[in-house]
């Protein structure tokens, strides 16, 4: 399906590209934890309604 060479390519993108991604997030991890206070509440309030979204859904249809 692929050559050995497409293969050989692929594992050092994804290597590469994991390493670039690491190195960044520590890079900015302090500007982050200041600026994305209370990120983490909104992610919670998204998540809560989607589950108010399937309940109510999975409620009215039995």
């Amino acid at each position: 399906m692929f050559s050995t060479g497409q293969l050989i390519f692929v594992i050092f993108f994804v290597i590469a590209f994991i390493a670039f991604m690491i190195y960044s997030y520590r890079k900015d991890a302090r500007l982050h934890t200041k600026q994305y206070k209370g990120a983490k509440w909104v992610l919670v309030g998204f998540i809560g309604f989607i589950a108010l979204l399937f309940l109510i859904k999975f409620t009215l249809k039995g």
